[in-house]
């Protein structure tokens, strides 16, 4: 995602992710956008469409699942969210476009970004000739909670 200063907070006004869609995205900032927008931001869970369709077709009766696929594909194509295929045949979608990991609890299902610096993730752009837009790293193991237990 371009602007961090999204990524930093926990709450957003509608007016604001309508102006970015807009502005720097130049994207139409329709309702199903927005309000697909504001709940990636807001539960940084690394959702399927699924769950953003059953989350939010209780405050939009009208939205498909169509159309929250279609809006997840458009977002993808501008840098909106990443797609993570961590499991076979799920795809989840997360909001922070910036270069880092994610570890799996494989007791607990939990998916937790992992943005340590002891990963050296280094910026790739290019490698061996091919344009890179992005790349994930996946770590499965049993978190610090489960842990606990």
């Amino acid at each position: 995602m371009a602007s961090n200063t999204l990524l930093s907070r926990k709450e957003y006004s509608i007016d604001e992710l309508k102006k970015f869609l807009k502005e720097e995205k130049g994207l139409s900032p329709s309702v199903h956008r927005v309000n697909i927008l504001k709940f990636l931001l807001e539960n940084r869970i690394h959702p399927t469409a699924e769950e953003i369709y059953s989350h939010l077709k209780q405050t939009i009766p009208v939205l498909s699942l169509t159309t929250v696929y279609n809006t997840l594909k458009l977002f993808v194509k501008h840098n909106i969210v990443v797609p993570l295929t961590l499991e076979e045949e799920v795809v989840r979608y997360d909001i922070n476009t910036e270069p880092h990991s994610h570890f799996k609890c494989l007791k607990c299902g939990k998916i937790y970004d992992i943005m340590s610096d002891n990963l050296n993730l280094p910026e790739i752009k290019e490698i061996e000739g091919h344009s890179v837009d992005f790349y994930q790293f996946y770590f499965y193991g049993i978190c610090k909670e489960c842990r606990k237990e």
